[in-house]
């Protein structure tokens, strides 16, 4: 059975696209079976993994909505081998369309148990914003993983995000946790982002993922070609670090290697 992390952040360009589009490769590249779902209007996922959004006529809105079994609408991304069930500007509508039906908060949780059993992860890219689908994302999920940047503002956004996922464990799903925190377009050079880093470890301990994403060019660039870039420049080091967080994940969960 799939084990189910939200990659979520309430403050936006904290690469949290980034994150996913990569850990999905990295998690790819060692043999586990990934789903990875755009939860984001804007699709960047969706693009960053080779997916055409503006040809799109089946993804994340019409299964949230009842509209489309998960099975219907995923797209497989060839090159970094998972698939994905892609999202456009439509899923904006789904905010308002969402709000009139019964336990709203759990479509994306009751679509995603229809396809559970076919992988062993799954990821969602959430928007950056506590909306009904950041909502969905994390009633579906077993746990949280948060990039955030070694930066002060950072902080006070981590302690809002805390905060939200202690809510919904209370309230609407009491599997959720903190699975870590990611520090990512880290830079050794800036003091301030060395400081805010042992802050993070001090304060958070084993929370902290060991793996640090450097700031690197290729994966800024790896989007523009429709790839990850652990596929698109894999000897880089930005592509290293996220094949080495996908090793992280897979021993800090306990996931198993499924044979090729």
């Amino acid at each position: 059975m799939a084990k189910i992390y939200c990659v979520a952040n309430q403050k936006g360009g904290v690469g949290k696209t980034t994150t996913s589009v990569n850990l999905a490769a990295g998690l790819a590249a060692q043999r586990q079976r990934v789903l990875l779902v755009d939860l984001d209007p804007q699709g960047n996922a969706s693009m960053g993994s080779g997916i055409d959004k503006q040809s799109l006529t089946v993804g994340v809105y019409q299964v949230l909505l009842g509209l489309a079994h998960v099975s219907e609408a995923r797209q497989r991304a060839q090159k970094p081998g998972y698939d994905v069930l892609p999202a456009n500007r439509d899923l904006s509508g789904a905010e308002f369309e969402l709000v009139d039906m019964d336990r709203r908060e759990h479509c994306l949780k009751k679509a995603l148990a229809e396809v559970a059993s076919e992988y062993d992860f799954i990821l969602i890219d959430c928007p950056p914003s506590l909306s009904l689908l950041t909502l969905n994302g994390l009633c579906a999920a077993h746990g949280v993983i948060v990039p955030m940047q070694c930066e002060y503002f950072a902080l006070e956004g981590l302690s809002d995000l805390v905060n939200t996922i202690k809510q919904v464990h209370a309230n609407l799903n009491s599997d959720l946790e903190v699975i870590g925190l990611l520090r990512v377009m880290f830079d050794p050079r800036v003091t301030l982002q060395q400081q805010v880093s042992a802050q993070l470890v001090n304060h958070f301990g084993d929370k902290v993922f060991k793996t640090i994403i450097p700031r690197n060019v290729r994966l800024a660039e790896a989007p523009s070609y429709g790839l990850p870039g652990v596929s698109f420049d894999p000897s880089s080091r930005g592509a290293r670090a996220y094949i080495e967080f996908g090793a992280e994940m897979i021993r800090r969960v306990g996931a198993t290697t499924t044979a090729l």
